[in-house]
This record gives structure tokens, sequence and C-alpha cells, in this order.
């Protein structure tokens, strides 16, 4: 899926899923608006609160830690996995916006 298609998907379908399989420090520096953080190794056995039907974008920073992680999701189940075309590298040369943890900790704070 390309940055523009996910960036359109992410207002219009409420199940799609967005997981960024990057470390830690990655992610918190900023991420995909919406992205749940998965290291790519906890694909394999970590839970995801979704129906395994529901359509799943992993990202990394260029490419390698997604495809193991599509790989790992596939294997457990999962129906409709898809790789973000450019990974982070595409969504920041799309100058799509990013978020930052801290962002998701105040949105959570306020629920």
């Amino acid at each position: 899926m390309r940055a523009v298609e996910l960036s359109q998907q992410r207002a219009a379908r409420t199940d799609l899923v967005v997981l960024d399989v990057r470390s830690a420090f990655e992610y918190r520096r900023g991420h995909v608006p919406g992205a749940i953080h998965l290291p790519f190794w906890a694909a394999a056995f970590r839970p995801l609160r979704t129906a395994w039907t529901a359509p799943i974008v992993v990202y990394c920073g260029h490419g390698p830690r997604a495809w193991i992680a599509q790989t790992l999701l596939r294997w457990r189940g999962a129906e409709n996995v898809c790789l973000l075309e450019g990974h982070m590298a595409g969504w920041r040369r799309s100058r799509f916006p990013l978020q930052p943890t801290e962002a998701v900790s105040n949105a959570l704070r306020e629920q």
C-alpha cells in the first residue's frame, strides 16, 4: 500500500490496523498517526486486539523487519496483511505527518 493510500484509508476505515515494527526508540521519535508499536520479533507471539480478518498494514524503517513481521503474522493466521510501500522513509518523503509518542500518551490520558 502506498503512503497516500494509507493516509486515505486511515480516515475511511475504522478496522484498519497499522503496525510499526521498528524499535521502541524509533517509534517514540515519530510514527504514522494511529500506528501501534509491535517490535518485529514480537509478531510471532504478542496478541493483537483485532480480528485476524481486519486489514493490517506493516512498516519499518526500510523493509526487512516489516517483511519478517508480515510473514509471522500470516503464519499466525492474519488474512489481509500488506506492507507500506517505502516504509517510514517513504512516509517521510511524502511529507505526511508524524505522531510523537507523547501525543499518544496525552490522548490516552484524556479518555
